[in-house]
């Protein structure tokens, strides 16, 4: 695909063409509006308005963290108090500038100094990256609109799309993530003018995971993203860019550019996680995009989880103060070893035992091997069931894939959790089941 040079800034992108009309029916909450105020306003003001409990009548009083590196965490009184009380619904202010802060540093969004109206990046903090896809999803889609993502994708995507009535658009990937032929190929049957008529059945939301891919380990490559994203301005797409293994590549920094890095538009919806490498019990996410659809996001948050967890959010937001931005990527890369290592151990037992029987792509990024079972058309029944009989487990291909009835030879493996010896054990498992099997 011929490359042609980007406008430095766009023309202003119609946001009220994305929002489906629940979303725009959205209003602000007058109590959390009321919360949100009085979080804010000076030690003088009398409130006699919000109906906040009164934090004298928690049963906790203080408590205390200690960090593998020996930093110990403590919540004073006032701080206890803080940290089990109501709390803005975009989360706390300085975990959201923190965030933005690391955002700007790693990826350097072109609309950092945008207008507002005019797509200026926002974030705010979910409940894990999987509240923000599921509210991104319930803004942007109803039923009978089309949206593109790559097989095989992530399960959780598949479960929020789903009851929404939409057509999914299958896109495909490789080794390298999404094949930007095939996306042009699936929108060539309209034309690009035919986004700007509201009647017009063109979709209108691309979803992808970058790196890692949950079940491939698939990760694009900087030249793909770059061509996803001309046809998406092409045909005026919005891009769910779902990132939770960002910090899960395997590579050394600096890493491929993000889509959000590459949004001169504003037409990027970015999703990270602390899940992989903080803590996933304590379901901190961030959604990063433009204000105009963050701010509707922040409006369904109001009415639904109403805010993270203050309490987690402080007990993050005291380890990243500690931490500093240069701790926090020293920590990751701790992390990234890690995984490294393990994803080198199930390498290596794949090699050992499995080189005969299944076919496989070493993951640059995740936790995860997808493995092609040779002379095995379907796993189902070979997973599901024969290899409980063998102590075994691995999730079986169609979990991933758009038709869940339609025979497929793969598996996911995960190397997460398992040692390598746990990790060789059960790869020779896998090895005996599938050579009973053929």
């Amino acid at each position: 695909m011929s490359q042609k040079p980007w406008k430095s800034r766009p023309d202003i992108m119609n946001y009220s063409r994305f929002i489906n009309a629940v979303s725009a029916a959205r209003r602000v909450s007058p109590i959390r509006a009321l919360t949100e105020l009085q979080q804010k306003a000076p030690p003088t003001l009398i409130s006699l308005a919000g109906g906040m409990p009164n934090p004298n009548m928690f049963p906790f009083e203080t408590a205390s963290f200690t960090t593998k590196d020996g930093l110990n965490i403590t919540f004073g009184t006032d701080t206890m108090k803080r940290a089990l009380q109501y709390s803005a619904s975009a989360g706390i202010p300085e975990l959201i500038s923190w965030m933005k802060d690391l955002q700007k540093s790693l990826h350097h969004p072109p609309t950092v100094n945008y207008d507002p109206e005019q797509g200026q990046m926002d974030l705010c903090v979910t409940s894990g990256s999987q509240e923000g896809l599921s509210k991104v999803f319930e803004m942007l889609l109803s039923p009978g609109d089309s949206i593109l993502l790559d097989t095989p994708t992530y399960p959780g995507t598949l479960t929020a799309i789903n009851p929404l009535g939409c057509k999914i658009l299958s896109v495909s990937s490789d080794q390298h993530g999404m094949i930007p032929q095939s996306l042009s190929d699936v929108l060539s049957k309209w034309k690009p003018e035919e986004a700007k008529n509201p009647d017009s059945d063109i979709p209108r939301v691309l979803y992808t995971i970058p790196n890692g891919g949950n079940p491939t380990g698939a990760s694009m490559t900087a030249d793909r993203k770059r061509e996803v994203y001309q046809i998406a301005r092409k045909y005026d797409l919005l891009i769910i860019e779902d990132d939770p293994y960002y910090f899960l590549q395997f590579e050394k920094q600096p890493w491929a550019p993000s889509f959000l890095s590459l949004d001169v538009d504003g037409r990027v919806l970015r999703t990270d996680s602390f899940s992989k490498i903080l803590s996933s019990g304590l379901r901190i996410g961030f959604l990063t995009g433009p204000k105009p659809l963050i701010d509707r996001i922040i409006l369904h948050i109001q009415c639904s989880t109403m805010h993270t967890s203050t309490f987690t959010q402080l007990m993050v937001m005291q380890l990243l103060q500690h931490w500093g931005k240069n701790g926090f990527l020293k920590h990751v890369d701790s992390v990234v070893e890690f995984y490294s290592k393990q994803r080198d151990a199930m390498l290596s037992s794949a090699e050992r035992w499995l080189k005969d029987e299944v076919d496989w792509h070493v993951p640059s990024a995740g936790m995860f091997f997808w493995m092609k079972l040779k002379g095995i058309p379907d796993t189902f029944q070979l997973i599901s069931k024969k290899a409980l009989q063998k102590e075994v487990l691995f999730v079986p291909g169609q979990a991933f894939m758009i038709d869940g009835s339609a025979p497929c030879p793969y598996v996911r493996a995960a190397f997460s959790l398992s040692t390598p010896e746990q990790i060789d054990q059960g790869l020779q498992r896998l090895s005996a089941l599938i050579k009973e099997a053929v």
